[in-house]
């Protein structure tokens, strides 16, 4: 493959990931088209938060104030116990919290977050968007990659990324893995502040952490509304899915819950219901044409709130894989998945034990309470030094070849 021109890029799949990876890749020169299934470019769900890492990441795609500018900066980390409201522990995010990592840890509307991407992608002349595109097949040769959509249009570029989601078509040719379904069902919906209970409006993520269940808040949008995250382990056969959900169902899966929590669920106007699901870590993901990033490389559950900070990262560790191989792709990809595979299934893992460790119930329930009970801010820092402290200078494995 030639060094010298740079190669055009078709990036399927418009949502954060694949807005971070064109913004990133448009910045070197690059030629990106952004093929994206749904009409409107745009963001659904609720709130996200956002670590140190995720700002690093922000940073470095030259957006990160545009987020700033958006996101809620919360005052401390907070699980609380679910079945008799005693607190288990307290991770204070305050300025040596902030002077440990370079950064805040905030929450923000996963619109706001895709929106302050996307303002930027609008400005880029090198990025191209084309919505209503359903990839369906992908074909790779010697000399570049094509992909066909729904409608029957071809599209066809030097190299293409693949952030297409967990259900990807592009993993599917490069992996061909399934996908796991957890059995666990995630609520989500957003409340006006006004309708929060009083002694529940805290400047925080907080976890309510219960016998196969938990709950989660924390505030978006200046504080005028309140995400609110339910989740619990299916009594059915789950598929993935992405449905309308009923308050009856949520109810009927918490009934051991103190009362304090438990008012939260009577809040919701309206429920979206997810089954959730991930893949096992996978130990190559590119070929010398494509690659995958964000949730087709590493889908992960919810309980680390990392999904959309790992794919940031994926974004900028890509850019500077390009860079560092001087648009050799091929090479570029390499270096790009070995410096970024042992991470991301670290965090896949960890994500999956943490989330044994929210839905402890009996025994394991006592022993996780007395585990974080009394943990200073210093212990708490060292224990996420290797999630929180990740920086674009230092993103890329060593080869030899650094960010610059």
């Amino acid at each position: 493959m030639e060094t010298t021109q740079k190669p055009s890029v078709l990036i399927v799949g418009g949502g954060i990931g694949g807005m971070a990876a064109a913004l990133s890749l448009s910045r070197l020169g690059l030629a990106v088209t952004v093929l994206e299934q749904a009409s409107t470019l745009g963001e659904i769900g609720a709130g996200i938060q956002l670590a140190p890492n995720a700002f690093a990441a922000l940073d470095a795609l030259g957006v990160g104030e545009r987020t700033r500018a958006r996101a809620v900066f919360t005052e401390r980390l907070v699980m609380m116990d679910a079945v008799d409201a005693t607190e288990v522990g307290t991770f204070v995010v305050d300025v040596a919290f902030r002077e440990r990592f370079a950064n805040p840890y905030a929450v923000i509307h996963r619109a706001d977050i895709h929106g302050a991407i996307l303002d930027a992608v609008r400005t880029a002349p090198l990025i191209t968007f084309v919505t209503s595109s359903q990839v369906t097949d992908v074909m790779e040769d010697a000399d570049g990659v094509t992909v066909v959509d729904a409608a029957g249009r071809s599209f066809r570029a030097d190299v293409l990324i693949g952030c297409d989601g967990i259900k990807s078509v592009i993993r599917e040719r490069i992996v061909g893995d399934a996908v796991r379904v957890s059995g666990h069902v995630v609520y989500r919906a957003v409340v006006p502040a006004a309708d929060m209970p009083a002694d529940l409006r805290w400047n925080a993520p907080v976890v309510w952490a219960g016998p196969n269940c938990h709950l989660v808040h924390y505030p978006l949008r200046n504080g005028e509304q309140y995400n609110l995250v339910v989740t619990f382990h299916s009594r059915e056969q789950e598929a993935w899915s992405v449905t309308d959900g009923s308050k009856e169902e949520v109810l009927s899966y918490f009934d051991g819950v103190h009362a304090q929590p438990r008012q939260l669920l009577h809040k919701p106007t309206t429920w979206r219901r997810w089954s959730t699901a991930d893949r096992d870590p996978a130990a190559n993901w590119s070929t010398r044409r494509m690659t995958l990033l964000g949730d087709s490389a590493h889908p992960m559950l919810q309980y680390l709130a990392q999904g959309a900070c790992m794919a940031l990262e994926d974004a900028v560790t890509l850019g500077e894989a390009v860079r560092a191989c001087d648009f050799d792709m091929a090479a570029a990809f390499q270096l790009y998945q070995t410096s970024r595979i042992a991470r991301t299934a670290r965090v896949v893992l960890s994500a999956r034990e943490m989330g044994r460790l929210y839905h402890a119930r009996g025994v394991e329930r006592l022993v996780r309470n007395d585990l974080w009970r009394g943990r200073t801010p210093a212990q708490f820092y060292e224990a996420l030094a290797w999630l929180y402290g990740w920086t674009a200078q230092t993103c890329l494995a060593t080869t030899g070849k650094e960010a610059a």
